[in-house]
C-alpha cells in the first residue's frame, strides 16, 4: 500500500498483486469542510461506508462513528468474529488499519469535547475510549500536534484574550 495525498486530503491505494482496489477507479476522495478545518475522520468514514459492501463492516462503521470508545475486541463481538479476522477483513476491504480509524474517530470526539465542554482532560479521555489520561495526550498530540490543553485555551477567545492581556499587564 501507499499513501496518495491530495491538497486536502489522503487516501491509500492497493497496490496488491492480483487483488482488485477495493476503492472503484472513478472514486474520488471524499472530503468535509468546516470553516478552515478539515475533518479527515469524517471524510474517510462516508468514504469507507461508500465503498464497502461487507455488511457486517458497514455496521462496523456504523458503531465506530456513534461509538467511538469501543474496543477492538468489542467491535468483534458486534459482528461474531475474532479480533484478528474482523481487522484483516477491514484492511483487505478498506486499505485502513481498523486501529487507525478509530483512533482518529476517537480523536474528532475529543476536540468536539474540549471546544464544547467543561469536562476535564482525564473524563475526556476515558469518555473517549482511552484508559490512561498519559495515553491520551499523547494520540492527541501526535495527531494535532499540540496537547489537549492547548488546543482548549485556543478555541476559548475570551481565555486567549486574557491571557494576551496579562503578557503586556
Amino acid at each position: 500500500m501507499r499513501i496518495v495525498e491530495g491538497s486536502m486530503c489522503a487516501f491509500y491505494l492497493a497496490e496488491r498483486k492480483n487483488h482488485p482496489s477495493p476503492i472503484p477507479s472513478n472514486a474520488r476522495p471524499v472530503r468535509f469542510v468546516k470553516g478552515n478545518e478539515v475533518h479527515h475522520t469524517d471524510a474517510k468514514l462516508g468514504g469507507l461506508l461508500l465503498v464497502v459492501r461487507d455488511g457486517r463492516l458497514r455496521k462496523i462503521l456504523r458503531v465506530i462513528e456513534s461509538q467511538p470508545s469501543l474496543k477492538i475486541h468489542e467491535l468483534a463481538i458486534e459482528c461474531n468474529l475474532s479480533p484478528s479476522h474482523l481487522q484483516h477483513l477491514f484492511k483487505q476491504s478498506t486499505g485502513f488499519g481498523l486501529g487507525e480509524v478509530l483512533t482518529e474517530q476517537r480523536m474528532q470526539h475529543a476536540i468536539k469535547f474540549l471546544a464544547h465542554s467543561t469536562l476535564s482532560i482525564k473524563e475526556i479521555a476515558s469518555t473517549v475510549g482511552y484508559e490512561h489520561t498519559s495515553s491520551f495526550s499523547r494520540a492527541f498530540e501526535r495527531r494535532f500536534r499540540q496537547t489537549p490543553s492547548s488546543y482548549r485555551q485556543a478555541q476559548d477567545p475570551d481565555n486567549a484574550a486574557s491571557q494576551e492581556l496579562q503578557k503586556f499587564g
